[in-house]
């Protein structure tokens, strides 16, 4: 008996081992594949365009972002539609080595989706509704390359436009950092047309509203931290963040299948990633504490109501936000405490090297 559970014992170090040595292998072909996606992108551009999309790493451009129409905030980098047909091809490329299929296919329908908001927005202006006069354009998203692409050194790359923004950040050519992750969807749900009944985020909304109605009145008490939805994320577009308050629920006082729905949540944001960065993620918040993770609730609780959300580890944060539009207009963000822009990456090889 005790040489079946010594065996036992030595065959999971095995397997964990394994699983480590497998997501490092992940991790660099992920960043390789990176960094030719990125190679291929700046090498394909006109002395004009790279003086639009390239800049120093060490650059203040990685840190200027928003969501936000460009209308509001001013963005710099190569848009979309003034490169060429293999461009943008190139440009897709360096977005599908980042995401996960699923979150491929999301970015590029928030993107697609500007083209009904244009149409809302007109057809609302056309009745004497009033309504935005911004440019919605699907190729008004602005790539950019933050020192030289390469599977050594550090560099980096973001897209930004209208509900998108997304950032990524590899240090020593290996340790990839994913954060602020932003999408946002308007409308939330497409209620008319040829889209209709299009809703983008709805499995972000849907997996937390279940979550919440699995609550007894005593959980539900600490969970629900207002009954009124807040108007948007409470970080907006801060450079730097920290723990909100009031937490919430915690997950030690949940039910081993509410912690179960909780991890859905999570994995919704999660899975948008490619492979090995949605690994690490995981990692990181397991490494921390799942059983510290707080789900928080405000608003109603009837789909098609205002509502807000958040959940919050000791790493990491999610926000999410329906209630402008009367509740039809998307804001959702993935924010890591130390670790936005690379920062926690960059500080530990600094350490190293020194």
């Amino acid at each position: 008996m005790h040489t079946f559970r010594t065996a036992r014992i030595f065959l999971f170090i095995g397997f964990v081992l394994a699983l480590i040595a497998g997501t490092i292998i992940s991790a660099q072909r992920s960043s390789s594949t990176m960094a030719s996606a990125a190679t291929a992108f700046v090498n394909s551009l006109t002395p004009e365009q790279r003086q639009k999309a390239v800049f120093p790493f060490k650059s203040d451009e990685r840190l200027h972002w928003n969501f936000i129409p460009t209308e509001m905030f001013p963005r710099n980098g190569l848009l979309l539609r003034d490169m060429t047909e293999q461009q943008r091809k190139l440009a897709q490329d360096l977005l599908k080595s980042a995401l996960s299929q699923r979150g491929y296919l999301t970015a590029t329908a928030i993107m697609d989706l500007e083209t009904t908001l244009g149409d809302l927005e007109r057809r609302s202006r056309e009745s004497g509704r009033g309504g935005e006069a911004f440019e919605r354009q699907p190729l008004k998203y602005f790539f950019s390359v933050f020192g030289t692409p390469s599977t050594k050194e550090t560099w980096g790359w973001r897209v930004e436009g209208h509900h998108v923004s997304l950032h990524f950040s590899v240090v020593n050519g290996t340790l990839v950092a994913s954060s602020p992750t932003f999408f946002g969807s308007n409308p939330a749900e497409v209620r008319e047309g040829p889209k209709a009944g299009l809703r983008i985020l709805g499995d972000q909304e849907d997996e937390a509203r279940t979550l919440l109605t699995s609550l007894n009145d005593s959980q539900r008490a600490k969970a629900v931290i207002q009954n009124v939805a807040l108007n948007d994320i409470v970080t907006t577009n801060k450079l730097d963040i920290s723990a909100l308050s009031p937490v919430g629920l915690i997950a030690s006082d949940m039910t081993p299948q509410q912690r179960e729905q909780l991890m859905k949540v999570i994995n919704v944001y999660i899975g948008k990633m490619a492979d090995d960065i949605a690994a690490d993620r995981l990692a990181k918040l397991q490494k921390a504490g799942a059983e510290k993770i707080a789900f928080a609730w405000a608003g109603e609780a009837t789909r098609g109501k205002k509502h807000y959300y958040r959940i919050q580890g000791p790493t990491f944060l999610i926000e999410h936000d329906n209630s402008q539009n009367d509740g039809n207009h998307v804001h959702s963000v993935w924010r890591d405490f130390n670790g936005d822009f690379g920062r926690d990456l960059l500080r530990e090889h600094i350490a190293e090297a020194h």
